[in-house]
């Protein structure tokens, strides 16, 4: 559990500049950071404030009692009203708000609580609500099941002036024991990071069963379980940082870029496994290069960066998923490059992504969105993910938007490092296997051919030894015969 907890102090007193300067009575927004287990120690990179909903109405704003007449010997109004104020916090908005945020962090990097702007008062009154709000953000940008079950909630009180953190236990009910202190100050924590880079190139290829198998799997449902299946292996995995092998839990010594490469097991082949099941209906080949970047504090060993490139790396990939299931519920399709289904019924007016694959009858291509970063902190990274009929532009949006930041107009602060897309090709099983099996006839027809050829050569050779046998029986027996006539005669 996380005891400590210290943020970066030239950002966190940006916030409080920008806070104290405006004039909204209370605010909420997401707490970019790092949790480390291992040292139980919690690292604050940067404040992001939610943003106003669609209808243009902030996400946080304080409930006062409402105004009646008062009975003679009441309490005054201010001090009733300072007392029974609270916070209305827009829970699901700040959810969807630190989902889409998730989606750009990278390694060692992520949405690790929210914080708040409020009275002492209207934040004591408050707890559920805020302990609702913690728990809400951490499902939504949590992609993998083994997250830390802990989150951060940092008060910024502004009379009077002063900053508390507390870690919140995740749970199934949360109370208001769910929330408990830890000890909090502020210094320098982004310029002490080190920082690892990795492309990672994997191939997979997973199996579509007949319906009878399985339920009605869609082309996304058989990427989600299959990155889900890969994701212990590539834990399992081997690393090395600089052309050397980590073995043990040493801190990293030297600055400047850290190159990372995975070292993965030999794979079984998929499509041989595949064909010893008779309930296997199709193949989808899921395949590309992931670049990925990881930050790591100088007090954590060197191990923790392979362990956040390899998350990273699984969460890039669902990350892209995602886009692709948010696309196709509004009804828009990924790329051009797309194939439908020709057939007559309903699916055929479904994106690729969500068609039902083992009733699939022809060869359907999709391309998955690829990775650009961008600076963003002290030599930090962030990441967002661009459709092939997208552009710069919508990267510069996001930016605004989701991470109130300046839009990134220098072009050298923009890292296109994914040179092709992530494509997914599923195939019909007798696509795949016919190749294979006309392969082996003409090998068995080259073969009888020989052997063909092999039997008459013999037959003919059998021939000529007899048909010379029989010559020389007959001459013989012409020899014979005038030798007994001259002897009688």
């Amino acid at each position: 559990m996380v005891k400590a907890v210290v943020g970066e102090e030239s950002q966190l007193q940006l916030a409080e500049d920008r806070l104290s300067q405006s004039s909204a009575p209370a605010q909420v927004g997401l707490v970019i950071g790092k949790l480390s287990s291992g040292i139980d120690r919690g690292f604050v990179y940067d404040l992001i404030p939610t943003p106003q909903n669609d209808a243009g109405q902030s996400a946080c704003s304080v409930l006062e009692p409402a105004k009646d007449n008062r009975k003679k010997g009441s309490k005054p109004k201010s001090q009733s009203s300072d007392s029974s104020s609270s916070l209305v916090i827009d829970k699901d908005w700040v959810a969807e708000h630190a989902r889409q945020v998730s989606r750009m962090m990278v390694g060692g990097i992520k949405v690790i609580g929210i914080y708040v702007w409020a009275s002492e008062v209207a934040f004591k009154n408050s707890t559920m609500v805020l302990c609702q709000t913690v728990k809400g953000i951490a499902e939504a940008a949590s992609l993998l099941e083994d997250d830390l079950d802990e989150r951060l909630l940092i008060h910024i009180c502004y009379s009077p002036r002063r900053w508390t953190c507390r870690n919140c236990t995740l749970s199934s009910s949360i109370t208001s024991s769910s929330l408990r202190p830890c000890d909090f100050k502020m210094g320098r924590v982004l310029t002490s990071l080190q920082t690892f880079k990795c492309f990672y190139n994997f191939d997979l290829r997973l199996p579509i069963y007949q319906e009878k198998a399985s339920k009605s799997e869609t082309l996304v449902d058989v990427l989600r379980n299959g990155i889900s299946n890969y994701v212990q292996e590539l834990r399992g995995a081997k690393a090395m940082i600089d052309g050397n092998l980590v073995v043990n839990d040493e801190t990293c010594t030297t600055d400047g870029l850290h190159e990372v490469e995975l070292l993965l097991p030999f794979m079984k082949d998929m499509y041989i496994e595949a064909c010893s099941q008779k309930d296997v209906v199709g193949i989808v080949s899921f395949t590309g290069s992931v670049c990925s970047f990881s930050f790591l504090n100088s007090k954590e060993p060197i191990s923790q960066a392979v362990a956040d490139i390899k998350d990273d790396i699984i969460r890039s990939l669902l990350s892209r998923l995602d886009i692709i299931c948010d696309e196709a519920d509004e009804d828009v399709w990924p790329n051009e490059d797309v194939i439908r289904e020709t057939r007559n019924d309903s699916s055929s007016e479904k994106p690729v992504s969500q068609l039902v694959l083992h009733s699939l009858r022809r060869t359907c291509n999709l391309s998955l969105p690829r990775r650009v970063f961008v600076q963003w902190l002290a030599g930090t990274f962030i990441s967002d993910y661009l459709q092939p009929s997208e552009t710069l532009e919508v990267l510069k949006d996001h930016c605004v938007e989701l991470m109130c930041m300046e839009a990134p107009n220098d072009a050298s602060k923009i890292l296109e490092l994914e040179e092709e897309p992530v494509r997914v090709t599923a195939r019909p099983f007798r696509d795949v296997v016919l190749p294979y099996c006309s392969r082996s006839s003409t090998s068995q027809e080259k073969s009888r051919e020989v052997t063909s050829k092999g039997t008459s050569q013999k037959a003919i050779k059998s021939s000529n030894v007899n048909f010379i046998a029989a010559i020389i029986i007959l001459l013989l027996s012409l020899l014979v015969g005038t030798s007994i006539f001259v002897r009688k005669s």
